[in-house]
């Protein structure tokens, strides 16, 4: 045992260890509360001024673990998509100020690719996997999951936080 040089009235106490799992505990909660507000900004995909936006207009959108927003506007039914699998979708999109960029609202003639095989966004293709046939979502897309920094001139522009209407027609593996 440990002894400290203190005494009192001549007795020597034994020096208190801590336990090194303890110690391990605490260093590891401290450094998880430090980090935490830096952890959340490294998870927002928002740029601040479209996230307050996104904030007070669709205050009820779900968010994905990547940091794509949507609200579900009607159910769909069945099974969801999966790679390869030909999709038929109706869309409108549009940029945060409500300027639309292009769409595709004819029934007839629906916009139609493969998921994952990078034929659209990246947003695209992770939202649509979580879609049933027939569902319709609002759904608001990070810069990064949609044309990044270099946009898509002279319609989109750099860094632009995009906002579709989706709806899944259909899918079938051809």
């Amino acid at each position: 045992m440990d002894y400290t040089d203190a005494t009192d009235a001549g007795k020597t106490y034994p020096r208190q260890s801590v336990n090194p799992i303890v110690k391990l505990f605490f260093c590891l909660s401290a450094l998880a509360l430090m980090a935490a507000p830096a952890l959340r900004a490294q998870r927002e995909k928002l740029p601040a001024e479209d996230l307050e936006f996104v904030e007070k207009n669709w205050p009820e959108a779900k968010k994905t673990t990547t940091g794509i927003r949507y609200i579900i506007l009607r159910e769909g039914q069945g099974d969801m998509p999966k790679p390869g699998d030909r999709i038929s979708v109706l869309y409108v999109g549009r940029l945060l100020n409500g300027t639309v960029f292009d769409q595709n609202q004819d029934r007839e003639n629906p916009f139609t690719f493969r998921i994952r095989r990078e034929m659209v966004i990246e947003g695209w293709d992770q939202v649509l996997q979580l879609m049933k046939r027939g569902e319709k979502r609002l759904v608001i897309i990070p810069p990064e999951l949609a044309y990044g920094t270099r946009g898509q001139p002279p319609k989109i522009p750099r860094r632009a936080t995009l906002v579709f209407e989706i709806e899944l027609l259909d899918f079938k593996k051809d």
